[in-house]
């Protein structure tokens, strides 16, 4: 890993700005959701929870290994199950249909050892969503392997212009180590959030006492609450959704400086390159050893209490 640049922002009582304060963020999302972990589908039907306040332009099935696009559509399944009671409370929330069809199949492989193969429906979406006339730039939030997007990269160098990254590593990383290796090695330009243990703070550490607890929390605000909230308890009874913390970093927190706090944490740039960040490794920032997962978790009581009201929403009465 880059050495880590010396200096910090001072950082505000809490995180300002974001989607929640009425900035939209261009979404997609990059994910190994029905792989060995059942994280990912809590993180989507968190993902879609908040769909009102998003751009939302693609939902990509990057394992590699287990996991395919059939297993996105089961939480849109959900979704349209509940997507009347959620309209009644915010009308912007993209109908079912439009999410199934921004869903795509990304490599269901590993890049070969330079870091790209062979381009799939995902990675030319990651480039025809990129290329789009827009302003804003488009967010690739990578929740699996970072094969599609190093393979969109490579294939269209352009877009680094107009795109931002925030990547959930550690295991996720060790699926396609070349792929993100190559982007590491070979486009230090990239705007890119690498975040290897800060976001371990979405479920270690933080207020858990009462409600707020991992399992203490589903069991009474999630359980019970609409087909996305069952869908949420059957897959794992408690809160793991480690990918969420990239999702929390755009809802609350000054998009542009990853060094100012975020619900999804907040980073520390390296000399790697000039828009590169990744975990803070102040030892006061960390829990149980993860550097950084104390940015995170220091919001729980917040990014907590706001879910549980928008799963409420689910409800009929």
């Amino acid at each position: 890993m880059a050495c880590i640049a010396t200096s910090h922002a001072a950082e505000p009582m809490a995180p300002q700005g974001g989607a929640l304060a009425g900035e939209r963020p261009r979404v997609i999302v990059s994910t190994d959701i029905g792989g060995s972990d059942p994280d990912d589908f809590q993180s989507m039907v968190h993902l879609l929870l908040y769909a009102d306040v998003l751009d939302i332009e693609g939902l990509v099935s990057s394992p590699p290994q287990q996991g395919r696009a059939r297993h996105i559509h089961e939480v849109i399944d959900a979704y349209e199950n509940d997507y009347p009671h959620l309209k009644r409370h915010a009308r912007h929330f993209p109908t079912p249909a439009s999410l199934r069809a921004i869903t795509r199949q990304g490599a269901v492989d590993a890049a070969p050892q330079r870091g790209w193969g062979t381009a799939t429906k995902g990675s030319r979406w990651i480039i025809s969503r990129a290329k789009a006339k827009q302003e804003r730039p488009l967010w690739v939030l990578v929740w699996g392997s970072i094969t599609d997007l190093a393979q969109a990269v490579h294939d269209d160098p352009t877009i680094k212009g107009k795109i931002r990254v925030y990547s959930i590593g550690s295991w996720n990383s060790k699926m396609d180590r070349a792929a993100r290796d190559y982007l590491f090695t070979s486009h230090a330009d990239l705007w890119w959030i690498e975040s290897d243990t800060t976001f371990r703070g979405m479920y270690v550490g933080g207020d858990q006492s009462g409600d707020r607890g991992n399992l203490t929390f589903v069991d009474r605000h999630v359980k019970g609450h609409g087909a996305m909230g069952d869908l949420f308890y059957s897959m794992k009874r408690d809160i793991k959704m480690g990918d969420t913390p990239s999702l929390l970093y755009l809802l609350r927190g000054h998009l542009n400086d990853p060094q100012l706090p975020h619900w999804g944490g907040a980073y520390v740039k390296t000399v790697h390159g000039a828009n590169y960040w990744t975990d803070d490794p102040r030892k006061a920032l960390a829990e149980s050893n993860r550097a950084g997962a104390r940015t995170v978790s220091k919001w729980r009581q917040d990014y907590l209490e706001d879910w549980r009201q928008r799963m409420d929403w689910t409800l009929k009465n």
